[in-house]
């Protein structure tokens, strides 16, 4: 069986991420769970990395092409392994030390800059350390968490690949 190429392993991290955003939104407008402005943040990250992989498949690049892409993919994938991590973290807390729920996303957004907006949505509330849905003992901060990983650690297979054509 042949080693799928980088253009195939593009592809199959942005169906993943497709698929993942897929069911994030099937939680919020079926299931009627609401995402917290750190939730937002994962799925902008999930975004953010599925168009890299998928800009990977279409162009189809080569060995140096494949290793921006790839860099990108981790970068993103890092960036949504914090955010997850920190939301894991604040639903890990006792609950006589989660913080108080913070004003939603929107009203930040439209009343405070752009950099004091990221710091209270990162500084988490007690919205994010709600664990409304669990799969396997894993609510779905957890589950980001270990997609990023998984999504990351092929960033990091194609970076580390020894160079090959794109099929």
């Amino acid at each position: 069986m042949p080693i799928p190429s980088p253009r195939q392993w593009f592809a199959l991290g942005a169906a993943a991420c497709a698929g993942l955003l897929g069911f994030g939104y099937y939680l919020q407008f079926v299931q009627n769970l609401e995402p917290c402005p750190l939730c937002i943040l994962q799925r902008l990250a999930f975004i953010a990395l599925g168009l890299s992989f998928l800009a990977g498949a279409l162009v189809g690049p080569g060995r140096i092409g494949t290793r921006i892409v790839a860099g990108l993919g981790l970068l993103f994938a890092d960036l949504g392994a914090a955010i997850a991590g920190r939301q894991v973290w604040l639903q890990s807390l006792p609950a006589d030390q989660v913080p108080a729920c913070g004003p939603g996303l929107d009203y930040m957004v439209e009343n405070f800059p752009l950099l004091k907006t990221l710091s209270m949505v990162l500084r988490g509330s007690g919205e994010c350390a709600e664990n409304a849905w669990q799969f396997l003992g894993l609510g779905i901060a957890a589950w980001a968490l270990v997609w990023f990983a998984l999504l990351g650690a092929l960033s990091i297979y194609l970076l580390l690949r020894p160079g090959r054509r794109a099929a």
